[in-house]
């Protein structure tokens, strides 16, 4: 049923985008030609682009609260969950610590494992 919502408003969403883009951008509406009195004259292009921009909206606002409220129901945790302890019993590192200090040791590491250099200062290609 999530999934069904979510579509129908992204549908909306569409929807919305399309007839606000259809609109005069000094609210004219859309401006078309056609009888000067009836439906698709210039004002009642407005006003029906105005009033489907309107319900539209109301769809819009309506579904993203309908999704809110189903996603925080769904979400909804019985119990709290107070199994945080830390393991203590974390095996020990594979680099030994120099004088109890981690970056010293990071660095020992990385001599041990720095590539090997020629007297010119290239390094080698096998390694």
């Amino acid at each position: 049923m999530f999934l069904f919502i979510t579509v129908i408003q992204a549908i909306v969403a569409a929807m919305l985008v399309g007839v606000i883009l259809m609109q005069k951008s000094e609210g004219g509406g859309l401006g078309v030609g056609g009888s000067p009195s009836g439906m698709m004259s210039a004002r009642g292009a407005a006003d029906l682009l105005t009033r489907t921009t309107s319900v539209l909206a109301v769809l819009f606002v309506a579904l993203s609260i309908t999704l809110a409220v189903m996603a925080a129901a769904e979400g909804k945790i019985e119990t709290i969950d107070q199994s945080l302890q830390r393991d203590t019993s974390a095996p020990a590192d594979d680099v030994p610590l120099v004088s109890d200090d981690p970056l010293a040791a990071a660095a020992a590491a990385a001599e041990d494992t720095a590539p090997a250099t020629s007297s010119d200062g290239s390094i080698p290609l096998d390694k």
